[in-house]
């Protein structure tokens, strides 16, 4: 009896500390989403500008359906935080004003939006609804900063297909990268400066967590498939005290997310050497009449999408969902390879006979790296 007291014990306690352990790792990954997410901000007010208080404002994510909601307090401003990317809908209901709804409100990563509104007289059955313009003035927020789009990210050529090239795209920066971005499956050449600074002193951020290597001067660690990336904002200067980690610009990247609706693509891009132009320095016959081949290029990036609603209960809208990303990269690349001929004193003159007997093991020859 004794014993089987002692064994339930212990089992409410390992319970227990699983449970404390659980939810400090919810809370750090929750406090890191936050500055992955978006938040609107705004005053209700009424015909005459005095604030209207206790107004309830409601803003539903057009792509999932949930909502959040907040009340307007005693100047008649609210707040609605950590909202995830994405287009809303944001409404607002109060006692005798009628009730207006603004659509089409694109939040960006990083976004602060300020979306007021001026209630009308009238009763709360009259709905006034009015889209909201596609030109956002920035007021609450002394922030540099620069979004790159998802369909700028899919649809932007870039040599190797990598993140990383697009980093550019911004005022102040300047590229201490190489041409071709290797398509490896972690890291990547993340050697862009910002206004001057250290590249080493850049911080990368995918969902709010960072992706840095703390150990191996500050490059970013992880490569991740364009095309499940959702956007991507770049903060080069007097930005939020929440990115206090570096001294250069915030690099914070959003992986895409499920909808309501099932959704499902796939891609392909592909280099060959079939398709380049023969290297200057590699004709196709050298002196002696001998034809020199192309160095080989075979680049192959493929990869799909999928995402969707999770039915956890029947019936209903969905509040989960989920997204699933995989992409394949293959490179071979070859190089033509020179060697210098030696003075014809070294081999008398007849370059044959000296390539026989290893003097001269060869004057141009194409490799491979794999």
């Amino acid at each position: 009896m004794k014993s089987l007291v002692f064994r339930e014990a212990a089992c409410r306690r390992i319970f227990m500390r699983m449970t404390v352990i659980l939810f400090t790792l919810f809370s750090l990954t929750a406090s890191a989403q936050t500055s992955a997410t978006a938040t609107i901000v705004g005053t209700i007010t009424d015909p005459t500008g005095s604030a209207v208080p206790n107004a309830t404002i409601t803003v539903t994510d057009t792509a999932t359906g949930i909502t959040h909601s907040a009340t307007s307090n005693g100047t008649g401003e609210y707040v609605l935080p950590a909202l995830q990317i994405g287009t809303y809908a944001i409404k607002v209901e109060a006692a005798g004003f009628n009730v207006q709804t603004k659509t089409g409100v694109v939040l960006n990563v990083g976004d602060r939006a300020r979306v007021n509104f001026t209630l009308q007289v009238g009763a709360a059955q009259e709905t006034v609804t009015v889209s909201a313009s596609g030109i956002k003035l920035q007021t609450d927020s002394g922030e540099v900063s620069n979004v790159i789009s998802g369909k700028q990210i899919t649809q932007l050529e870039s040599n190797g297909r990598s993140l990383y090239s697009l980093m550019n795209l911004t005022t102040g920066a300047s590229s201490l990268q190489m041409d071709f971005q290797v398509p490896t499956p972690m890291g990547g050449d993340s050697s862009v400066s910002f206004n001057g600074q250290r590249n080493s002193h850049n911080l990368f951020l995918l969902d709010g967590g960072e992706t840095d290597d703390r150990g191996g001067g500050g490059s970013a660690i992880v490569m991740p498939s364009e095309d499940a990336l959702a956007e991507f904002r770049q903060l080069t200067s007097n930005y939020s005290a929440q990115y206090g980690l570096s001294s250069a610009a915030t690099i914070s990247t959003v992986i895409k997310s499920g909808t309501r609706n099932f959704h499902a693509s796939g891609w392909w891009f592909g280099r060959n050497d079939a398709f380049n132009a023969r290297n200057y320095f590699n004709p196709q016959y050298s002196a002696d009449g001998t034809h020199n081949k192309v160095a080989k290029l075979r680049f192959n990036l493929w990869g799909f999408n999928v995402g969707g609603p999770v039915a956890l209960h029947g019936g209903g809208n969905p509040k989960t969902f989920f997204f699933y990303n995989m992409e394949w990269r293959s490179l071979i690349q070859g190089n033509n390879f020179n060697v210098g001929v030696p003075f014809t004193s070294t081999y008398g003159g007849d370059l044959s006979q000296a390539i026989n007997t290893g003097i001269v093991t060869s004057v141009r020859a194409p490799f491979d790296c794999q």
